[in-house]
């Protein structure tokens, strides 16, 4: 599967919430990675076709998503696990599949029961498919979400922040079972997370105010912070500035040991320093930071040019 997105942008009233993204995705895990607010469940949605854009074109396969045959083909090949997916707490596990089942027009009830079973193994709930959904945990609820999104075996699968408040167990079983799905379909994984990309997915795009700050490999967005990621030691508290960015303070018994990311520290109270390995969190808060100067300075220009 091949989903091409050209200049595509969303308007809320005054708010653009989308502004001229352009993407290509092939089949495997493909990440979207940025900040709360950046644009990546407008993106989702209109890839779910769920809402229209306000100007630009999508294709997945041959299909455009802005004309209604588009629509109703794409849907047709989509599973959709939304950030906030509503249960009906007093519905089985199985019931609650089976219901969803039908709305997605599986009909054919033993076919139908044989994938829901086929399903609930897949995400380790058989042992509690028969349990109200009321009493199963969140992790055990993003789980049903995926059993779910994977009714009628989709070739494009949509997942919106699927580990959001899980703790660490459920979301790396729920990050390696997203893995294994990605060798049949595109799975498209929108997150805030750093550590769900850097452990899934090897394509990714980066998303900033409705824009794209990246899109690539995910050792490229770590290799674009070489000699820009610095630790030391000092006596005293450290203040970053605007351009650095403190990804770590480790209190120790001589000091307390820093970890940021920007320009070379120059203040003389420090010790030990010295340029370390990026990681991808590093990497992402160094693009993140570029982008960020990037939109300051013209208007600071501005700013200045006003002033004589």
């Amino acid at each position: 599967m091949s989903i091409t997105i050209e200049n595509v942008s969303k308007n809320y009233s005054s708010v653009q919430a989308l502004k001229g993204i352009t993407l290509h995705i092939e089949d495997g895990m493909f990440g979207l990675l940025g900040p709360n607010g950046a644009g990546k469940t407008t993106l989702l949605r209109i890839l779910a076709t769920l809402i229209r854009p306000s100007s630009g074109q999508i294709t997945i396969d041959e299909y455009n998503v802005l004309t209604q045959s588009g629509c109703k083909a794409i849907r047709s090949q989509l599973g959709y696990l939304p950030q906030e997916l509503a249960f009906y707490p007093d519905l089985t596990g199985r019931e609650f599949l089976d219901y969803m089942g039908l709305l997605k027009r599986l009909y054919d009830r033993p076919a139908r029961r044989k994938q829901m079973d086929a399903l609930l193994d897949v995400v380790s709930l058989s042992a509690v498919a028969d349990h109200k959904v009321k009493t199963y945990s969140g992790g055990m609820k993003r789980r049903l979400g995926i059993a779910q999104a994977l009714l009628g075996n989709p070739r494009l699968l949509i997942v919106d922040e699927p580990t959001a408040g899980l703790d660490p167990e459920e979301r790396i079983r729920l990050r390696t079972l997203l893995s294994h799905l990605a060798h049949r379909r595109v799975v498209l994984l929108s997150t805030h997370v750093v550590e769900d990309i850097s452990q899934t997915c090897r394509h990714i795009a980066v998303l900033n105010k409705g824009e794209v700050a990246f899109q690539g490999l995910t050792y490229q967005i770590t290799k674009e912070a070489q000699d820009h990621v610095w630790q030391f030691r000092t006596d005293t508290p450290y203040t970053p500035s605007l351009e650095q960015s403190t990804i770590s303070v480790l209190p120790q018994e001589h000091g307390t040991l820093y970890r940021i990311v920007g320009p070379r520290p120059t203040a003389q109270n420090i010790t030990d320093l010295q340029a370390v390995a990026p990681s991808l969190e590093d990497g992402y808060i160094w693009l993140q930071q570029r982008h960020t100067l990037s939109k300051r300075t013209p208007t600071r220009n501005h700013e200045e040019a006003s002033l004589t």
